[in-house]
């Protein structure tokens, strides 16, 4: 798929124009100084934010005093190949900062996501999908819905590579017991995602109220980890009007990995397919929380 590839250029480049950067000593205000542009555009440039024209890299790696011919050359290469950037064309309905997680979702090896508040949104049944975009924005058109829906549902299409990528998701109890769109939509839901949790490529833990205060009260949040070693781990985090946007720090990008890693540990032991299935079939019936499906176990 080639637009993975896309992403991960540009991730490539990002990393590789801040350490030439760095070896050169120069702080970004002295090099948009220099360069005559704003502050802003470089920042947005070693985000991988945006793009940089082939001309603009030849101008600031000139500056940066790098005159090796082949590395000139392979981060043109990189330039060139980064420009078409997944899912630009619904640019009307996600920001920037979404559209660069949606970038790195794309690209990245290694997936690990926590959801306290809804079903993340590759593992969303449309029904589902459509009942919680209804419910963020009442006054939405179905046009309007029917595109966001489209666009999710193409992100899904990311848990078909099965090639060594891994997905790994810690739901909050409270998002399998949320009832979005009626019980019939809930059922299907946790349904389908007890259907995900059996393919080799996914791994999907329960967090039970049980657990009481844990490392993740403070919100949702994603960590991309990518296979290439000279590709940084990436942060994404939701605040509390529900935008996604990154953290751009090492130390603290490491600290939520460990935070995901104690969730996992806090999560349910046993078949979670099984007590999925269980809990939508009883979503029907009223539902039932999972310390009682889970005493039912044990006596």
């Amino acid at each position: 798929m080639s637009v993975p590839s896309a992403a991960l250029q540009r991730l490539r480049l990002r990393t590789e124009l801040r350490k030439a950067r760095q070896t050169a000593n120069l702080t970004q205000r002295e090099v948009a100084a220099a360069m005559e542009w704003s502050s802003a555009k470089l920042i947005r440039i070693e985000a991988g934010e945006v793009g940089i024209s082939v001309n603009d890299l030849r101008s600031l790696l000139a500056f940066y005093g790098i005159d090796d011919r082949q590395r000139i050359d392979e981060l043109l290469a990189l330039a060139r190949s980064s420009r078409k950037m997944p899912f630009t064309e619904y640019r009307d309905l996600y920001d920037k900062d979404f559209l660069q997680f949606l970038a790195l979702e794309q690209a990245a090896w290694i997936t690990r996501q926590y959801g306290p508040l809804v079903i993340p949104g590759t593992l969303q049944t449309e029904e589902y999908m459509r009942a919680v975009m209804r419910a963020f924005d009442p006054h939405a058109t179905e046009e309007v819905i029917d595109r966001a829906v489209e666009g999710r549902t193409a992100r899904q299409e990311v848990l078909e590579d099965t090639e060594g990528r891994g997905f790994f998701y810690v739901l909050d109890e409270s998002v399998l017991r949320r009832v979005c769109g009626g019980n019939s939509v809930m059922r299907k839901q946790l349904e389908h995602i007890a259907d995900l949790s059996t393919r080799p490529n996914i791994t999907i833990k329960i967090l039970p109220f049980s657990s009481g205060a844990h490392p993740g009260i403070l919100g949702p949040f994603t960590v991309f980890e990518f296979q290439a070693e000279e590709m940084e781990n990436a942060l994404f985090v939701e605040d509390s009007r529900g935008n996604t946007f990154a953290v751009n720090s090492a130390e603290e990008t490491r600290r939520y990995l460990e935070r995901f890693w104690e969730l996992e540990d806090l999560s349910v032991d046993g078949d979670v397919e099984t007590l999925l299935r269980r809990l939508a079939v009883r979503m029907e019936e009223g539902g039932d929380d999972l310390a009682k499906l889970l005493k039912e176990d044990a006596d």
